[in-house]
């Protein structure tokens, strides 16, 4: 068999950089939203010499962004092999450290765990990437914290995990060092239109003109293509995550199992978290709050099952961020035609590992009108088309309120 878990690309990412340069010299894009897409997005589109406006209602990567487990191993994904292509080599492309780090180990304490996770792994073996199944020594071998209770698990040879803080910021100091803006606490209030393209984004900072305009502001989303009589159908949800204190390193730190995705940070810090997320309603400005929620102790419990060996350690802080949920749980990227220089992306819970990915396809769709280097059909908004007016209902997706 041969295994792909590295992509043989048809160019390097060097190679793609040096093509991308000056294709969009000139072109004016208004990013709506600087999360980690949008983000990724603005760079891609500023490496090909666009002027970047990036836009948003709070901070850089104040949502999800920077509140995720920082996995990157998104297999089933259309983008998944831009992904692992591109990972590897972001330090050195964007200029700044991301803490990404190779391959992950996914545990089981569970009769039923184990048996998804064989599953799972003859799944990607057969797709060509390698994934070697390992009894339960071999994972107390391999992740120290790990106790008797662990039956087995899996070492993906693909994918890793990064800091989601370092790596917003990375995105963000890269696209001003190209000569981009980023506009903090500006949200957006509305666009002027003309001859079918959007001409200008308004906000309380200012009338910003363009060639074309980005959406990528995760829940906010919905609110903004309405604007402009472009149904998006998303539901926003509530992340949670905890923080431990610093634990012994382990020699691979990313580790999952027992529904919790995580890492271990440079400092030993174990960071955690893993639905189930409480569906939320959200405002034009985002939610009003984000107070901790019982789910702590939830994730808490299922840590201490997952590495017993670190139980006794205090949970020391606990963040969470808001993410937008498809009715199919998978990202939307597509170009509108009406307005027609108008992007969505929405990324469904999954726009950190992919957003190297996105952020590519985005600027394709910008500059080049399509995808250039996989097929996204799939991730197109026309899959909703006939969606029933109470999806969230007919799904349960509904918040307490």
């Amino acid at each position: 068999m041969t295994y792909v878990g590295m992509p043989t690309p048809r160019e390097t990412p060097q190679d793609t950089m040096a093509r991308i340069a000056d294709t969009a010299r000139g072109m004016k894009v208004v990013i709506v939203g600087a999360g980690v897409s949008g983000l990724s997005a603005g760079w891609w589109l500023a490496r090909s010499g666009a002027q970047v406006t990036v836009l948003d209602k709070g901070i850089v990567g104040w949502e999800a962004s920077g509140r995720n487990g920082g996995g990157a191993s998104h297999y089933q994904s259309p983008l998944f092999e831009e992904e692992q292509r591109m990972w590897p080599l972001m330090d050195e492309l964007l200029g700044y450290p991301t803490e990404h780090s190779k391959e992950r180990i996914v545990m089981a304490v569970t009769p039923k765990q184990l048996n998804q996770y064989h599953y799972l792994a003859k799944m990607n073996n057969d797709m060509g990437y390698r994934v070697d199944l390992l009894d339960g020594d071999q994972v107390r071998t391999m992740v120290p914290l790990a106790g008797d209770n662990c039956l087995g698990g899996m070492h993906y040879r693909f994918g890793g995990h990064a800091n989601p803080q370092r790596t917003v910021q990375a995105y963000a100091w890269a696209i001003q060092d190209l000569g981009g803006r980023i506009v903090q606490h500006s949200p957006v209030t509305g666009f002027h239109t003309l001859g079918g393209k959007v001409v200008g984004v308004d906000s309380p900072t200012g009338r910003y003109d363009c060639d074309a305009v980005v959406v990528a502001a995760g829940p906010q989303i919905t609110g903004l293509m309405a604007q402009l009589g472009v149904d998006v159908p998303l539901a926003a949800a509530r992340a949670e995550m905890i923080v431990t204190e610093p634990a012994p390193m382990m020699p691979l730190g990313g580790v999952d199992g027992n529904g919790l995705y995580g890492r271990q940070t440079l400092r030993g810090n174990l960071a955690y978290g893993g639905g189930p997320h409480e569906w939320i309603d959200t405002l034009p400005g985002g939610p009003p709050g984000r107070p901790t929620s019982p789910l702590t102790r939830n994730l808490a419990r299922r840590l201490a099952e997952l590495l017993p060996k670190a139980a006794h350690l205090n949970v020391i802080r606990s963040w969470a961020g808001v993410i937008e949920n498809s009715p199919d749980g998978r990202p939307i990227i597509d170009r509108m035609a009406d307005p027609e220089n108008v992007v969505v992306a929405s990324m469904s819970g999954v726009g950190f590992g992919l957003s190297p990915a996105s952020g590519h396809a985005v600027r394709d769709l910008v500059v080049e009108g399509r995808c250039t280097f996989t097929d996204i059909a799939k991730l197109s908004l026309s899959r909703f088309d006939g969606l029933a007016p109470n999806w969230r209902e007919q799904q349960g997706w509904l918040s307490a309120a």
